[in-house]
């Protein structure tokens, strides 16, 4: 299984060849030193970022980024991570309706002790109806 350094080197090697670059350490060194102001990268730094054997700071992210036209968050979450929220939202969005809006309004304007016992309710509610299964009710023709 690929760790986030890894992930990250595949990721800023196919954004290179996306914006034309050939994802090499040279290319990458030059490139990078040319638009970052800070103290330059070596060859043997970049090469481990290709490699995946280590991820930039912020700052070199950003430039790098703005390079390569994509996100910084792009470079080093990828697509993945953001899709999952987003289809955890949609869920949260579709599912509730203004009245279960309401009584979260209201839940969360509660004084935390109170909210406390409201939450134990809930996963009370919520285990029982985990290991509850519905009975078939089956008709018999008379």
């Amino acid at each position: 299984m690929e760790n986030a350094n890894e992930k990250f080197a595949k990721r800023l090697r196919a954004s290179m060849e996306k914006a034309g670059y050939e994802p090499k350490p040279a290319v990458l060194e030059r490139e990078f030193n040319l638009r970052y102001w800070g103290k330059p990268m070596t060859l043997h730094g970049v090469r481990r970022w290709l490699l995946g054997e280590s991820m930039p700071n912020q700052d070199k992210l950003e430039t790098l980024a703005e390079w390569l036209i994509v996100t910084p968050q792009h470079l080093r979450f990828g697509e993945e991570i953001g899709k999952r929220i987003d289809k955890r939202r949609a869920r949260w969005e579709e599912a509730i309706g203004y009245r279960e809006r309401e009584a979260f309004e209201a839940f969360i304007n509660l004084p935390a002790p109170q909210r406390k016992i409201v939450k134990e309710v809930i996963f009370a509610f919520a285990q029982v109806a985990a290991t509850v299964t519905p009975k078939v009710i089956t008709k018999t023709k008379v």
